[in-house]
């Protein structure tokens, strides 16, 4: 069964760090680009980054950029979205999904297996 299982996810403070991971079974990701999404209520899926597998090329939101780092792990079948300096607006269900290939990364149209979320809350 084709499956990807996000984890890592919980409440933090503002300023502080979590580590997310998005594994697969059933299938290898070698050969996929691995994206990460997220969804905050009310509001439509963006793309927070990506990263191809084969050659380790990444891809980051100009949102997030200089806090999060996206990261892989071939052997473990596994991608990691490493986010410092957390903010409130960073609250979100976070997902990752699988492309064959992207054109344009952030479109949630390129990616077709999901995972099933995992929710970041950041609070004091």
């Amino acid at each position: 069964q084709v499956q990807l299982v996000e984890s890592g996810g919980g409440l933090v403070q503002p300023g502080g760090s979590l580590r997310l991971s998005c594994a697969a079974s059933g299938f290898t990701l070698d050969y996929y680009h691995i994206g990460w999404f997220r969804q905050a209520p009310g509001k439509e899926r963006e793309g927070v980054s990506c990263i191809s597998m084969s050659d380790g090329k990444t891809y980051v939101a100009d949102s997030v950029k200089g806090r999060f780092t996206i990261s892989r792990d071939n052997a473990k079948n596994t991608v990691y979205l490493q986010m410092n300096r957390l903010k409130p607006e960073d609250t979100a269900v976070y997902y990752c999904a699988t492309s064959v290939g992207v054109n344009i990364w952030y479109f949630v149209s390129e990616y077709d297996v999901w995972g099933q979320g995992t929710q970041v809350t950041v609070s004091s």
